[in-house]
């Protein structure tokens, strides 16, 4: 699985409009609404590196309102959940 992180600016006057468009995208996990250089965050998480072109310029940079996203892909992923699972496994409750 690769993970792709995309800071995305758009009009601010339709926000949430956009991010519920974003949200509902093939290949998209979630969308945050946050503060800073950016109005939203996406994760997008696809099987093949092929299919981000597809994601993010074919998809999320169509959506009326984006003006311009920043791709950061994940090298890896580190998780406090991730370890917890595996140190519980085995363990009884």
């Amino acid at each position: 699985m690769i993970t792709s992180i995309v800071l995305i600016k758009t009009s601010t006057d339709r926000i949430p409009e956009i991010a519920e468009h974003i949200a509902a995208l093939e290949g998209v996990s979630e969308v945050y609404s946050v503060t800073g250089a950016h109005d939203l965050i996406a994760m997008v998480r696809v099987a093949r590196h092929d299919e981000l072109a597809e994601v993010i310029p074919g998809r999320i940079s169509k959506v009326p309102g984006v003006e311009a996203t920043e791709t950061h892909i994940a090298f890896r992923t580190y998780s406090q959940h991730d370890l917890e699972t595996a140190f519980a496994i085995g363990l009884d409750s």
